[in-house]
């Protein structure tokens, strides 16, 4: 399949180092919204939409990780981005490490964000993928986003709880079901040892879908350097400024 073409941002100072920043499922460009500013202080910073996604081109399904890692590579070669650091949250850092291993050295450094290398059988992901291809994704958003914050910042943040629930719903059924199936078809466990980037893995406390346990397992495996911060699987979120501030660490580091 041919590279898709991706709604993108490119913002920050010219001249400045690269830096790509992925998104999860169901989400667009505004899940970097609280860490854009601090990080576009130090870096031209490109966010882009994944395929099936938001301003982006919406490709019939299935997909599978390698449609997704080389729509990033065909961005990338669009805009002449030789080389450039790279953050990714959930499926964004599954490309992240795609990105790594398939073309290494096209990134400096990595940071994956709520995440894991393999999620286990195929089946829940193909069942999901299923039902929205069916009924829209709205009839699984209340579910999804159920996993994204924890109680506490429901009550604390219900707006910002309510307009990620409300820009999932929205989310084209085929690209979102696509992506599902990209994911059930995931595992990168074989290849992490091929990762040689300097990396940092952040993992969500209570996230349910991307536990820190698999955090870790990244980590160790590439010899990264692994924290778990407050929040659940939109920890970037929830911890905007812990989260900031330690991508801000490892990417000038």
């Amino acid at each position: 399949m041919s590279p898709a073409r991706l709604y993108h941002e490119l913002t920050g100072p010219v001249g400045a180092p690269v830096l790509v920043l992925g998104n999860s499922l169901g989400t667009g460009v505004e899940l970097w919204d609280p860490q854009l500013a601090v990080l576009r202080r130090h870096f031209r910073v490109l966010r882009f939409d994944l395929r099936g996604h938001r301003g982006s081109a919406v490709p019939a399904g299935p997909y599978t990780l390698d449609d997704l890692g080389g729509d990033l590579l065909g961005l990338l070669d669009e805009l002449h981005l030789a080389r450039v650091s790279y953050g990714g949250v959930s499926l964004g850092a599954m490309i992240g490490m795609w990105l790594a291993v398939h073309a290494p050295r096209r990134v400096r450094r990595l940071a994956l964000c709520c995440t894991s290398a393999y999620l286990g059988p195929p089946e829940p992901w193909l069942e999901r993928a299923a039902t929205v291809r069916a009924k829209g994704v709205a009839a699984v958003a209340e579910t999804v986003a159920g996993r994204w914050f924890t109680p506490g910042f429901r009550g604390r943040a219900p707006g910002t709880v309510g307009r990620f629930t409300t820009a999932l719903s929205g989310t084209p059924a085929e690209g979102y079901a696509g992506c599902c199936e990209a994911v059930a078809m995931m595992d990168l466990r074989p290849s992490l040892p091929m990762i040689d980037a300097p990396t940092l893995v952040l993992s969500g406390a209570d996230d349910p879908a991307t536990p820190p346990e698999h955090g870790a397992a990244i980590a160790t495996t590439v010899g990264g350097r692994f924290a778990v911060v407050p929040g659940a699987h939109l920890a970037n979120v929830e911890s905007a400024e812990e989260v900031g501030a330690l991508l801000l660490s490892h990417f000038t580091g």
